[in-house]
């Protein structure tokens, strides 16, 4: 009985190490995004694009030296291909959910991709993150 105690509470704490990464980049996305827009005057669009490539570096260098502590178990390169393409699927499923949900509810877009953000994030995520891209074995 304790080691199925002890894998849960592994899961648990890696899920808020992961999360507590996610949350880090996010801010470094937003803050990219409006210091690009705001003092660099660049259009929105593009802003976002650089923000977004900015999070996601600070996302996976939390992951890998933090939050997984994967730095050892797995090549820089391997796993950097790993975490591009999920990120890549992550983006096209908050995309596809974001336009769901908008065409079914009448919600702020800001709101939709927040809650769709967050969804994403536990559901598909850090599942891929913990199998494929850094390949954590849980206790």
């Amino acid at each position: 009985m304790a080691l199925p105690l002890t894998r849960r509470l592994y899961h648990l704490h890696l899920f808020g190490k992961h999360q507590l990464a996610a949350l880090i980049a996010t801010g470094v996305d937003f803050a990219v995004m409006i210091a690009l827009v705001e003092l660099a005057a660049l259009p929105p669009p593009l802003a976002t694009v650089i923000a977004a490539i900015c999070g996601g570096v600070t996302n996976f260098t939390l992951a890998r030296t933090w939050a997984f502590r994967s730095v050892h178990t797995g090549t820089l390169s391997g796993q950097a291909m790993r975490y591009a393409v999920v990120s890549f699927g992550g983006a096209l499923l908050n995309g596809a959910l974001v336009a769901l949900v908008l065409a079914a509810a009448a919600v702020p877009y800001v709101l939709a991709r927040i809650v769709v953000s967050a969804a994403v994030s536990v559901a598909y995520t850090f599942p891929m993150h913990t199998r494929i891209v850094f390949r954590t074995e849980l206790p």
